[in-house]
C-alpha cells in the first residue's frame, strides 16, 4: 500500500517517543501489504475498527493511541487522516 500523510506521523513521534517503534514497525507492515477490504486489514490488526466510508482506526501500542486512516483499497492507497492518544480519541467527532 502506498502511505500519504506520513508527516503526522513523524511529528506524533517527535512528541510521544515511546511510540516510535510501534508506528515504524505499523508503517513498514502497511506499506508490504496490499489490503483488497477491510477484511484484509482484519486478518492482520484484529483489534482494527472500520468505522465506514473506508475509515479504519488502528490501536496503536497496546491501545495507548489512536491511529484514524482511509483506505482506498482500489487505488492500494492509505491516508493518515489523524492521530492520537486513547484520550484524545475519545473527544474525536467520529
Amino acid at each position: 500500500m502506498m502511505v500519504r500523510g506520513i508527516g503526522a506521523l513523524h511529528n506524533f513521534i517527535l512528541k510521544h517517543v515511546d511510540c516510535s517503534g510501534a508506528i515504524k514497525s505499523w508503517l513498514k507492515e502497511v506499506k508490504n501489504d496490499q489490503w483488497n477490504s477491510f477484511h484484509d486489514i482484519k486478518k492482520k490488526y484484529a483489534s482494527a475498527s472500520n468505522l465506514g466510508e473506508k475509515v479504519v482506526v488502528f490501536n496503536i501500542k497496546g491501545n495507548c493511541y489512536r491511529l484514524e486512516v482511509k483506505v482506498n483499497y482500489q487505488l492500494g492507497v492509505v491516508l493518515i487522516k489523524r492521530i492520537g492518544t486513547h484520550d484524545e480519541y475519545l473527544r474525536w467527532n467520529l
